[in-house]
């Protein structure tokens, strides 16, 4: 009977990791690589629903130009996607 239970706990486990640790690891590294090919003039969306074109990436950091002469300074793991 505990050899069942095993067995069961297992499968969870593996339906577990297929449904949604494997998921986000996938998400994570996309986001990772849409982040790292970020360049000036890439029009984007931040999380917190801005658009705006990139006028500057910095390390840590990029300015976007969101209207004439108004830019605002996000961090690079705020950008959502690419605009279009």
């Amino acid at each position: 009977m505990a050899a069942v239970n095993i067995v069961w706990f297992a499968l969870l486990l593996v339906i577990f990791y297929f449904l949604l640790i494997r998921p986000q690891q996938k998400a994570m590294k996309d986001h990772q690589k849409l982040v790292s090919g970020l360049k000036k003039g890439d029009k984007v969306i931040t999380r917190g629903g801005i658009y705006g074109a990139i006028q500057a990436v910095g390390d840590d950091t990029i300015t976007l130009l969101i209207a004439e002469n108004v830019s605002i300074k996000v961090a690079k793991s705020s950008i959502e996607k690419m605009q279009g």
